[in-house]
């Protein structure tokens, strides 16, 4: 059921205030993407248990898999389940309709990274998307993330380790993300630091003296994409620097396939595949506990 405006507007003044009280708490807010309701219900079941404010989020490919309106009332009916502090953000979304529709299905976070999509896209062509979602979101109240530029890796699990001196070409700096947040207006910038995204045969390095000029250089928030497979120490001192939301993926996808693939091989004639979920979402759930434990943010939710 599509929610009315007012409602929209009330929860995206929630989600507001609540980034707010993460950014004088010193924690992140996870954003936990979502491939289906197994996942959802593991996000779920982990922040009533931590009893932490969390993100649910999804990319191009969830929406097209899932739609827009579904998973807005997908949400709905498990936050209100469970009695949680839940959002959504549509994750790197490709373009600006594709951005603005989100605003419309009620979602509180919006990130445009039209480089995702457009690796070559130019620096004007992404301010000027970018702040023509911040222009539309003003409406509801979303708040919208951005990123100057593409910065590799990709929601999986590789089999090949980065190269660390190439993926520092790509880091942000304080002078240009300061820049970009003053062309743009956006409420919270995806910092580059070493948090590839993907899950790699070895652990990332975060620069967490750069994430310290960034931060100096900057009024809006600060978030980190690439919260898979990196050591959480790295975590544990970023949201004490500022950090107030940070991305997991991978690491979920890695514990959902690998649980599944052992649940269907320990139960060859179960054919309620429904019957063997509970411990595929219970393994994305640990998972999703670490992660908070890591953003300090269990006990924060405000209901």
């Amino acid at each position: 059921m599509s929610l009315t405006i007012k409602q929209i507007k009330t929860n995206c003044q929630n989600a507001r205030e609540s980034m707010a009280r993460a950014s004088e708490g010193h924690y992140a807010i996870g954003a936990f993407n979502i491939d289906n309701q197994e996942t959802l219900i593991a996000v779920s079941k982990a922040a009533q248990k931590m009893q932490a404010p969390v993100m649910v989020e999804v990319s191009q490919g969830e929406v097209d898999a899932m739609g827009l309106d579904n998973i807005r009332d997908m949400v709905d009916n498990y936050k209100n389940q469970y009695q949680i502090e839940m959002y959504i953000n549509l994750d790197h979304s490709p373009t600006v309709d594709a951005s603005k529709a989100g605003i419309d299905a009620g979602f509180e976070f919006v990130h445009i990274d039209v480089s995702m999509a457009r690796h070559d896209a130019t620096d004007e062509e992404i301010i000027n998307s970018t702040k023509e979602i911040v222009e539309y979101a003003k409406f509801t109240g979303a708040l919208v993330e951005g990123e100057p530029h593409y910065f590799g890796g990709g929601s999986n699990v590789f089999k090949e380790a980065y190269d660390y001196e190439e993926i520092k070409k790509t880091f942000s700096t304080p002078e240009g993300s300061k820049y970009f947040v003053d062309a743009t207006g956006i409420d919270t910038f995806a910092a580059a630091i070493g948090n590839l995204h993907g899950n790699y045969p070895v652990p990332k390095i975060l620069d967490l003296d750069i994430l310290r000029r960034i931060r100096e250089n900057l009024n809006c928030y600060i978030s980190l994409h690439g919260g898979s497979d990196t050591p959480g120490h790295y975590f544990e001192e970023a949201v004490q620097i500022g950090v107030t939301k940070i991305n997991v993926n991978s690491d979920m996808r890695k514990a959902f396939r690998e649980t599944l693939v052992k649940v269907l091989n320990d139960n060859p004639d179960e054919y309620a595949v429904v019957k063997l979920m509970p411990q595929v979402y219970g393994a994305v759930q640990a998972v999703v506990e670490s992660k908070l434990q890591n953003y300090n943010s269990t006990g924060k939710a405000k209901i």
